[in-house]
Formats: C-alpha cells, structure tokens, sequence
C-alpha cells in the first residue's frame, strides 16, 4: 500500500487469515497471482449489457434464502446452484451437537437453477418436535459425487468420484452448507464446543467426515418491525467519518453510562452516538459487521487463531452474532437495528466496511494440493459460480490475499453482493459501504492472455460488480438526499489492482496518495522528495485523481491512517513497526514495512505536534476526513502496525486519558468544529482562479513564504517545503469571514509568512497554530477575537519548523 506493487498493507498470505489455522492445518493459500497450475482458463464471453429495469426488479423482489409466508404457516426455501444434481434441506431444533430432525429433497427449476421446497411449519412441530426457532442447512451432490439412494451419514462413502472435478464441481453430501442467503447464523465453525476444523474438509483424511453436528446452522427469521430511524440525507462532502471497530468501541469504555452487562456490542455502540456527536462525527464507518469465525478469540489469552478484524466472511446478509448482546435468535438483527437508529436519532450515518472480494471459506489447505479445501457453503452448492478458478477448474484465482476471489463478475455471484447490500440498505438501515479490496469488485477475467494472472481490473465494462452497484442501487446525489454513500478501497494484491484516482462516477475513494504525500513530507524530509505542487493537490482535493472523470472533491477521502496501519500516535512515534510483541500487545504477523513513519527524534511534544499537523492536514482540505477511533485523543497500538488478530485490552480504545490526551481531543473536537462551520472548507466543486468569462474570483490562491505567488519553478522544485493558501470565503454561501489563511511550514526550523490580504477593512485573526509553544485545551479559537488579532496585509508570523498555521479575516 505504501510502495508498489503490493499497495496493500496487510501481508499478501497471513494478515487477515481465517482462524481455523488454530487447529494446526497451515492453509498455504495456492497464490497471489499465480496459481499452482499455469494453465490459464479460456475468456468467458462478455454478456450483454443487462435491462436495467429488470435487474432492479430482481433487486427489489429475490426470493432466495428461507421465507415465511405472510402468515408464518409455512417456510419456504430457496437456493441457487446449477451444477447439483440433488439437493435436501436439513432442519434442526438444535443449533450444534444434535442431529436433524427431519430432511426434505428439494425441485431445481430448471430455468433459473434455484431449488425449492416449502414446509408446513405445523408439520415441523407436530410431526417432527421443531418448535421455536427453525435451523437448516443443506447437501447436496453432483457429477463429482453422485447420488446413491444407500448413502448415510453411516455410509458415507457411496458415490464419491472425486473431492474435484474437471468442471470444477466439488459436491460433498457429508458436509452441512450453510445458506449463502441466510439472515443469522447460529455459531461460529470453530468455537469453543468445536475445536476441530477439519470436519469442515475435503480431501482424503476429511472427506468422510460428517459436519452436520458442528456446523453453522443457517436460522429462519420471522418478519421484525424494530425501526431503524430516519436516515441522514446529509451530502457526503460534508461528513466526518470516524472508521472503528465496534467491539473495540467500548469494550472497556466503563466510565460514560453505558451498559455495563453488554460492553462491545450493537447495544452499547448506539449508546455512544451522543458522544461521538460531540466529538463533530456525522458517519460512524464500523470494520466488518457481516458474520464471521471470531466466536473463539476469548478463550486463550493469545492472537492464536483470533480473527478481530473480522475481514473472512461466512454470511453475507447476518449480521455478526458475536457482537450482539443478546445472541437469541433474532436478536443480534434486532440490536443492529436498535444501533442504527440510535445513531441516526443523533443525526450519524452509520457506514459498514464490506468484503465481497473472497470469503471466509479460504483457500487449499496444502500448496499444490487441489483436494483438500473447506466446503462450508458457496463451494459445496456451485464452486465455479461463485469463486474464480483456473484453467483446469482446480485451483482459485486470488488477489485478495487471503484466499481465493469471489466471482465477481460471474452475474449470480454478483446478484449476492447487489442482493446483500439491498437487504442491509433497505432493512438493516445502513447509509453506506465501504468496499475491502474493491478492485477485485471491478475484475474481468482475461483468461486467454493471463498478462494480470487470471483477472484484471476494468473501470468500464458496464457488468462488473464495481458498475452494477451505482446502477442499480442509490448512489447518494453530490448535493445531498436521499440515497447512500459508496467508498473504495481502490487496490488489492497482483496484477493492474492499484486504481486510486481510477473508479467509476458515483465512488468515494480513500486516497492513498493523499496520506502518502503528508505522510512523507512529514517524516521524510531530504529522503523523499515532495513538491510544494504534490501538496498543492492534496490540499485542494485531489483535482489530478477525480476531475477528469467528473468526479467532484467528495470522491476523495481523506486520511493519514486507517485500521489497517500505525495509529495517528504511532505514525510519529515508531520509526518501525514492532509486531512481535507478546501479549496481549501482539504478536501479530504480516504488516507494511515502509510506513512512512518517524519518531521525530524521541522529543514527546514534538510527536504530538506533528499528531496536530496530520489532524490538520485532514480537516483543512478538500475532499472527506476519515480519522480512526482513538486518533483523536492519541490512541496508541504500541508500534503493532497489523493488529488484525489482536483482541485484547491494548487494542480496545481507553478511555482513560492523559491531560494530553484530553487537550488532543479538544484539539481535534474544536478543529472538526471549525470545518464544519465554514464552507469554504468542503466545497462542492474544485476550487477555481476564473470563471467561465475569464473574470479573476480568486476563489483559492497559493503563497510562498514572502507572500508572492508562486510560480511553476518553485511549486516543482522537491527543495521547497513552505507552502501557503488563501480561500476567498466570500465565494461560498453561508461563510461568516471574508477569508481562510493556513500555512504549511515543512522545514526543521522557523520559517516567517509574510500574510496576504485579508480584504478590505479586515484583519487576519488566529484560530489555531500546531507549534508546541501553543498546546494546551484552548488551542484552536473557534471565535477569535482581539486576544488572536494578528494584523493586516504584509504582517510577518513565524511558523514553527514542522508547523500549520490557521488564520481567518473578519
């Protein structure tokens, strides 16, 4: 993610690795770009642009999953696949450790592939004892393992022809799968009443072995009418985001009322939205939500197998059980909601990172070994539907990192992410997503000439997931409204994946070159070379990525760190990452080795200082800020730049802070509030020097240091580290000064502006200056007055080496 190729900084092999690892069973994922075999598969043929009115149709009435019907007298059960030849619901009354109740075989429509079968829930009772809640999960078999009527789970052998095919088929009746449309799941695969994963494989030594006791039951939903409030219309470039994790939200957070009996979970988040309010946050971005294996991370003081980030989804319509408080059935769905609408009451959008690009079912358990896999759910209904395969069907595709990629731009493979993200729009209440590796949602495989090995990204083609999200959902208008907010992670592992700057219309991106570019000046001066025209674009938002696909400066979204990373603390703190700590501070494998970081020679007031300027950087600029939680009262990972597998109290936020701690917070609460306060700040559109008649608005003007504007010479010299900026605020409806000045002093040493005119009758009034001799709780002057008068035109200020400077006119 810092230095090509990999732009990811998470380890291409073990970063975000599923924890059925624990067990013992190394899954030596097949590979990055390549895969064991080098034959390449033949390119599928496009298929035509779809009706748009028929897909959307489809989005608003799919019926796949299982159903009540409108009096909840029968159950009806859905679910696609287009290679088995047979398949039968299973139905429990049990979640784990009981056998079935009862198994129905289902009828495949032969033009749509989806099997059926619906079942009186009065039969369910009377005849076969299931009462309450109704659990499930299917079998099924095809070319690769046939059915035979003298198969049992006693027999299991009869009909095996291979765990794989020459089609790709890998069918196994001795393995429960979960329903890929299921709205709950009922536990995790490896838990603590389950300690064995290899019940879950294929392959010679687990083929016969019977998951049915230990798998995730699949859970029917009744109708629920808990209400998730009304939705923010708020326009995107007038956000806040604060990216979280939920659990880690308030884990430990005993000392702000809330509930203490269910810290952690869906109940308690929403019990923070005040809070956060106050803080100046409008949108709440929460680390995956969908359900994953995480059910384990408690039981041993340790990282072994735990899986905090939550980036290996087994369901992508469940919400995650694990961070509800109450885990009824039913329950974690309910308390989602009840969140939602607790942060829209306090006017947050609630955002939620999603990852359509692999799944929780992971990759070949041995390099070189196509037998053995986990066939859990999407593998064991329709293995080539659903992932991307090689040529010879055996191996997967993967760019992602973390096992083999989801298909895409295969259209019922696609139809799961468009149906999914509907269902948690629509009924979960959410605002908007943030897409994990969002560069695989735009792949197209090019199988024939394999130049990206097997996939390759493509803005365009109108038929990838990446295009048919913004048509056929409601991407929120740029002026605001009704609809929701679509934000890419615009790169993964391998091939041409690297895209910032390089998505469709409608899509939000972090911006990586943005916390590059800071990131370097910052911390790598005379190491890196970082023109005054690199910042200038940053400042400005981004008009080299987004302006010339008429993107506006909402698309960028801006950030010096994420979850996945150094914390803001951290990155001026560390000179390297440290993540072979014990715990509960690690270890944690994997992690970026070039992050940009410096400890700013040991001095604590410079570090947060410089903390000071990378809030700054965020909060004067174009574009979205995005901070993570913590970042605003200097949270620390103690060096751990991959914390992925850590769930522990060093990684939850403390909330018990140092005076420092609390003046950064001040300072951070006081600076998202004089952004939101002045337009000027989030324009709509990229800052103009003229309009359309050639008539000079000086809308936005540049400053060196003497207070001329520069010309092409110094914004291209690298030897240049002083840059300044003045936006005529009367340009933007509802401003209250007349003008913005901020300067930006790179150097090591004090550096004087000469400041620029503030218009007429006005004077240049201080808000806030990051230089140490400044901190303390009232750094930043929301209303400056004559204690923070500074002068006029020509007024010479000295900035602090490694100092911003934030002035107002009035």
């Amino acid at each position: 993610m810092m230095t090509p190729p990999r732009r990811h900084r998470r380890s291409p092999w073990l970063t975000r690795w599923h924890p059925l690892v624990a067990v013992g069973f190394a899954w030596a994922l097949v590979s990055c770009a390549t895969p064991e075999t080098p034959d390449e598969a033949p390119a599928p043929t496009a298929p035509a642009v779809e009706d748009i009115a028929q897909r959307e149709q489809e989005l608003l009435t799919w019926t796949l999953g299982a159903k009540y019907d409108a009096t909840q007298a029968n159950i009806t059960f859905n679910v696609y696949s287009s290679r088995a030849t047979r398949i039968e619901v299973w139905i429990y009354n049990t979640a784990q450790g009981a056998q079935e109740r009862v198994s129905y075989v289902m009828t495949k429509n032969a033009t749509t592939n989806v099997w059926t079968k619906t079942v009186s829930v009065a039969t369910l009772k009377n005849s076969y004892n299931v009462t309450g809640t109704v659990y499930y999960g299917y079998r099924a078999w095809g070319p690769n393992w046939t059915y035979n009527s003298s198969w049992t789970k006693a027999n299991n052998t009869v009909g095996f022809i291979a765990d794989v095919d020459s089609a790709g088929n890998r069918f196994n009746p001795n393995k429960l799968l979960w329903d890929p449309y299921a709205l709950e799941l009922s536990h995790d695969p490896v838990n603590p009443s389950n300690a064995d994963a290899t019940v879950f494989a294929s392959g010679p030594l687990h083929r016969y072995k019977d998951s049915g006791p230990f798998a995730p039951k699949s859970i029917v939903l009744p109708p629920d009418t808990t209400s998730t409030g009304t939705k923010p219309t708020r326009a995107f470039k007038d956000d806040i985001v604060y990216e979280v994790h939920l659990r880690g939200l308030t884990k430990q957070d005993t000392g702000s009322g809330l509930d203490a009996a269910c810290l952690g979970t869906y109940k308690t988040a929403g019990q923070k939205a005040a809070q956060l309010a106050a803080l100046g946050v409008t949108a709440v971005e929460f680390l995956p939500l969908h359900e994953t294996d995480n059910g384990n991370n408690d039981t041993v003081a340790s990282t072994a197998g735990d899986n905090y980030w939550g980036y290996m989804n087994l369901s992508y319509f469940a919400p995650d059980r694990r961070y509800a408080c109450d885990q009824t059935p039913g329950g974690p769905t309910r308390e989602f909601k009840a969140m939602v609408k607790a942060f829209h009451d306090a006017g947050i959008k609630v955002l939620v990172d999603v990852v359509y690009n692999h799944t929780g079912e992971g990759g070949a358990w041995i390099s070189g070994d196509p037998s053995t896999y986990n066939v859990m759910s999407y593998r064991g209904l329709d293995n080539p539907t659903y992932y991307s395969l090689t040529k010879d069907m055996k191996f997967n595709w993967d760019n992602t990192g973390v096992g083999g990629n989801f298909n895409t731009f295969n259209p019922t493979a696609r139809n799961v992410i468009l149906h999914s993200l509907s269902y948690w729009k629509d009924t979960l209440g959410v605002d908007g997503f943030r897409f994990d590796l969002a560069s695989v949602l735009g792949n197209i495989y090019e199988h024939e000439t394999a130049t990206h090995g097997g996939f390759e990204y493509n803005r365009d083609n109108p038929n990838t997931a990446l295009n048919q999200i913004t048509t056929q959902l409601d991407p929120r208008p740029e002026a605001g409204g009704a609809g929701t907010d679509f934000i890419a992670e615009p790169w993964a592992i391998g091939g041409n994946s690297y895209q910032v700057g390089n998505f469709p219309a409608k899509w939000r991106e972090w911006n990586g070159a943005f916390r590059d570019t800071f990131r370097k000046d910052q911390n790598q001066l005379g190491v890196e070379n970082i023109k005054p025209s690199d910042l200038a674009k940053r400042f400005t938002g981004s008009s080299d990525l987004y302006e010339d696909d008429g993107r506006k400066p909402a698309a960028s979204v801006n950030f010096m760190v994420a979850h996945d990373g150094l914390t803001l603390k951290d990155l001026y703190t560390c000179n390297s990452k440290n993540n072979s700590q014990a715990w509960p501070y690690g270890p944690s494998d994997g992690g970026e080795d070039n992050n940009h970081s410096w400890d700013q020679g040991g001095s604590a007031a410079l570090q947060r200082q410089a903390a000071r300027n990378g809030m700054a950087f965020m909060m004067l600029s174009a574009g979205v800020p995005m901070l993570t939680g913590g970042d605003e009262f200097l949270r620390t990972q103690y060096c751990n730049n991959n914390v992925y597998n850590l769930d522990s109290n060093k990684n939850w936020l403390d909330y018990a802070w140092t005076t420092d701690q609390s003046n950064f917070r001040t300072f951070t609460q006081r600076l998202i509030a004089f952004r939101k306060a002045h337009p000027a700040l989030r324009p709509a559109e990229f800052y103009k020097t003229n309009d359309n008649n050639g008539n000079v608005m000086e809308q936005h003007r540049w400053f060196k240091p003497d207070g001329y504007v520069p010309d092409a010479s110094y914004f291209d010299n690298a030897g240049n580290h002083a840059l300044a900026y003045r936006i005529d605020a009367t340009e933007f409806s509802g401003e209250t000064v007349s003008a913005i000045y901020v300067a930006y002093n790179g150097w090591s040493a004090n550096v004087n502006f000469l400041l620029p005119w503030p218009g007429n009758g006005k004077q240049w009034y201080r808000v806030t200056d990051t230089c140490s001799w400044a901190e303390g709780a009232n750094q930043v002057v929301l209303n400056p007055g004559a204690a923070d008068l500074i002068g006029g035109e020509a007024t010479s200020y000295g900035v602090c080496g490694r100092g911003v400077l934030v002035l107002v006119a009035k």
